[in-house]
């Protein structure tokens, strides 16, 4: 069996009988075992359990009822999605023993369509990061460069799947969290519109950012798993019923006539060597038939105060949850009530995580709210209005996904404000709630991916992934040498 398996090509194997899901699983398991060890993807992988399912699967496959084509492949979750009787930790102290009841819906979906659970991968602490540095169980390594970090907080799932040690995997997106490591890990990543996709299961970070979404070695595959696991839920109010009309097949690549909007604001700030890079690949798009439209999107200056304000302040709220009494870390010293809930939150979080909560109680107290998060309410309400204006001229937005190519580890740890602002470029898809993707664009002079960002009006997955196939079939296949 070849190093990569796709999800795509997982799926043919599997129909022609070519390969077992046991026979796939085996390989991949053994691939984790003598590559992981450097590169920290995973913090849980039950291996007797999958491959009992793995077996299970195949049962199925032989009776002639496979739930779906894709029944038997196995996919990485990142581990701030529940998953019942598989431990949860979302990268923290104060969840490394956490067992959950229940799966969230989209591990439901997973499972109803017979796709099996792989793995739980690595992240950044409670989602909160852009370099899986924060993670108690230690940081991620990009498969490209070790030295280099893979991007956050899913950078667990990106560099599983780019070190093929996962044939896809799902992440959660908040300010850039699948975007940001997809590019710097050279896969393809995409966030879909908020309400896409149920939350319910999703540990919450920011419940009015988050969102569930796909990492896949190519495009197909990230819009395949995504196709797996969208719809209403009962469980999420926010969620909402659409057609999928995105699957592999509808991704023509075809462009003649689309407009595609270039905002000048996100080549600011941007290295000149990722400039070269996206400004080559709109060329192509060009020479494809597309229409190349100037645009503004003259807030973007403001999307880290505005994100930054109103993700903590509902981080603050989200996390208070974890005092050491229901579940989670409890700390054995504590004397009193008052230190059972001192310790335990101080103790079972990190720096990163106690900094936030911190800035987000403090834009909503007393005194404070009107100047700061309702002033940030308002910020959000004109980057919505930006991308409203713009989404009149073009049909879809292109742009770098980063400033940078993939840092050092520990080069911005300890400097948080240049750490949010390697957000800058992420953020505002998601204060907006569109849809919007990293797709591979070559490698930098040094051999680092450079991902270009493919950005679509609410639930036009459809247009922004067509345009994303069109790039990546301009391009050349990138892989880590491993």
């Amino acid at each position: 069996m070849k190093q990569r398996i796709t999800l795509k090509e997982g799926t043919a194997l599997l129909a022609s009988r070519k390969a077992s899901s046991r026979e796939i699983v085996t390989a991949l398991l053994e691939r984790i075992e003598s590559l992981d060890g450097s590169i920290n993807s995973f913090i849980t992988v039950q291996r007797e359990e999958l491959l009992r399912q793995a077996e299970e699967s195949d049962r199925r496959r032989a009776a002639g009822a496979p739930l779906s084509p894709c029944d038997g492949i196995p996919v990485a979750v990142k581990d701030n999605i529940i998953t019942r009787n598989v431990r949860t930790t979302c990268g923290s102290r104060i969840l490394e023993h956490f067992v959950p009841p229940f799966d969230a819906a989209v591990c439901r979906r997973l499972a109803g369509a017979g796709l099996l659970l792989l793995g739980k991968t690595n992240m950044d602490e409670f989602a909160m990061g852009s370099s899986t540095e924060t993670s108690f169980f230690g940081p991620t390594r990009n498969p490209y460069d070790r030295e280099r970090v893979p991007g956050g907080s899913s950078g667990g799932s990106a560099a599983a799947v780019a070190a093929a040690m996962a044939p896809a995997a799902l992440g959660s997106d908040t300010g850039g969290s699948i975007r940001q490591p997809a590019a710097f890990c050279g896969v393809s990543g995409i966030k879909p519109t908020y309400g896409r996709v149920s939350r319910y299961g999703l540990v919450a970070y920011a419940s009015s950012l988050d969102q569930i979404g796909t990492f896949g070695a190519t495009v197909e595959d990230a819009a395949l798993l995504l196709s797996l696991i969208c719809g209403g839920d009962p469980g999420d109010s926010t969620s909402v019923e659409r057609p999928v009309d995105f699957m592999p097949e509808d991704l023509t690549g075809e462009l003649k006539g689309m407009r595609i909007g270039v905002p000048e604001e996100y080549f600011q700030g941007v290295s000149a060597e990722i400039v070269e890079r996206i400004r080559e690949r709109i060329g192509r798009l060009e020479k494809r038939g597309a229409v190349i439209v100037p645009i503004s999107l003259r807030y973007t200056e403001y999307a880290i105060p505005v994100y930054y304000l109103i993700a903590t302040a509902e981080a603050s709220s989200n996390l208070a949850r974890y005092d050491g009494v229901r579940y989670g870390y409890r700390d054995g010293e504590a004397r009193s009530l008052t230190e059972l809930y001192t310790l335990s939150r101080s103790r079972g979080f990190g720096k990163e995580i106690k900094r936030r909560i911190i800035l987000g109680t403090f834009s909503l107290s007393s005194g404070y709210y009107d100047a700061y998060y309702l002033k940030a309410l308002k910020g959000r309400r004109l980057i919505i209005d930006d991308f409203r204006r713009a989404f009149e001229s073009a049909d879809v937005i292109v742009a770098p996904v980063t400033t940078t190519t993939a840092f050092k580890i520990g080069e911005m740890i300890d400097d948080p404000l240049q750490m949010y602002m390697s957000d800058i470029l992420t953020i505002s898809a998601n204060l907006a709630g569109i849809p919007a993707m990293s797709v591979p664009a070559g490698l930098s002079s040094s051999g680092l991916p450079v991902g270009m960002q493919v950005m679509g009006d609410h639930f036009r997955e459809k247009v922004i992934l067509n345009v994303a196939r069109a790039i990546e079939e301009d391009g050349e296949p990138i892989a880590p040498r491993l």
